[in-house]
């Protein structure tokens, strides 16, 4: 049940240097938490957790060249192609009806971002873990999120926030013209860089810092998709937000639910509740 709302104006607020610890607080905006989850859908028993983090300081590394693998692929024992055409009838069947990030999941193999003993489990919906108490996103709600977020449009800058191994920063390169993706344990960043670079994205960019301050000299977004739960959004994040952009993002604590934020105006942004999910907790700072 979608329950739309308009929010209130934020308070002026401080700008945080970009290399500072820092936690943004937001004044009165109720928006959404951040959150790196899976969403819960009927018939699931629970959910599982996904991965993403944010924090501190930044540091943009391009992933350079085009979009697609250079390095043949290891065959781990699967048919990578017919196991991504398999997760992407699966998804149409979840209700993922938006075709261009369909074709964005189909194009990126899953087990390239994944450690080799998890590969044969790659194409199942669910979330595996990635090292530092993290996981990669459960593919229905990366799908989910990126389809919330681009809403029918052309998108011309997303940014992600928590970029965990690399994954959805791929995908979204398949939907967006610029993609800014944002980590806050540079052990996790390096991994992304490391699994990415050999897909010859042009258009991704990868930044070491605080995800709850957002990436301010590449806004304003018109998409915002962020990977782990807070118990509120940063005003950081809503402000980078274009007028007429939308923001993802699970909200919560014990209990959290998929929010999406579109802003209206200069200052006025509308909130609608989707669906339970579970995610791994948004924090504050860098880790090194």
């Amino acid at each position: 049940m979608d329950r739309r709302k308009p929010l209130t104006p934020a308070a002026a607020h401080t700008v945080t240097p970009a290399n500072s610890n820092t936690r943004v607080s937001t004044g009165r905006l109720p928006v959404a938490k951040t959150a790196s989850s899976l969403p819960v859908r009927p018939g699931e028993a629970k959910p599982t957790n996904s991965n993403t983090r944010i924090a501190p300081a930044r540091v943009r590394v391009p992933v350079a060249g085009p979009a697609r693998p250079a390095a043949p692929e290891p065959n781990h024992g699967l048919n990578s192609e017919r196991m991504r055409s398999a997760l992407v009838a699966r998804l149409r069947t979840q209700g993922i009806a938006d075709e261009r990030v369909l074709a964005a999941v189909q194009a990126i193999p899953r087990h390239r971002f994944v450690d080799e003993a998890l590969a044969s489990r790659a194409y199942e919906d669910a979330a595996l873990p990635i090292g530092h108490g993290q996981t990669i996103s459960q593919p229905w709600i990366v799908a989910r999120m990126i389809a919330a977020a681009r809403n029918g449009r052309e998108l011309g800058k997303a940014l992600e926030v928590g970029t965990g191994c690399g994954y959805q920063a791929a995908v979204l390169a398949g939907v967006a013209r610029e993609v800014y993706s944002i980590e806050r344990i540079k052990a996790l960043h390096e991994l992304a860089r490391n699994r990415l670079r050999p897909f010859k994205l042009a258009n991704v960019r990868l930044v070491f810092g605080d995800g709850m301050q957002g990436v301010p000299s590449a806004a304003p977004f018109d998409a915002i998709v962020v990977a782990a739960a807070g118990l509120k959004i940063p005003d950081a994040l809503l402000q980078q937000l274009a007028v007429g952009g939308r923001l993802v993002a699970p909200e919560g604590g014990a209990r959290q639910r998929l929010v999406m934020i579109e802003r209206t105006g200069a200052q006025s942004w509308v909130r609608t509740e989707l669906e339970p999910v579970r995610f791994v907790p948004l924090q504050s700072g860098v880790l090194l």
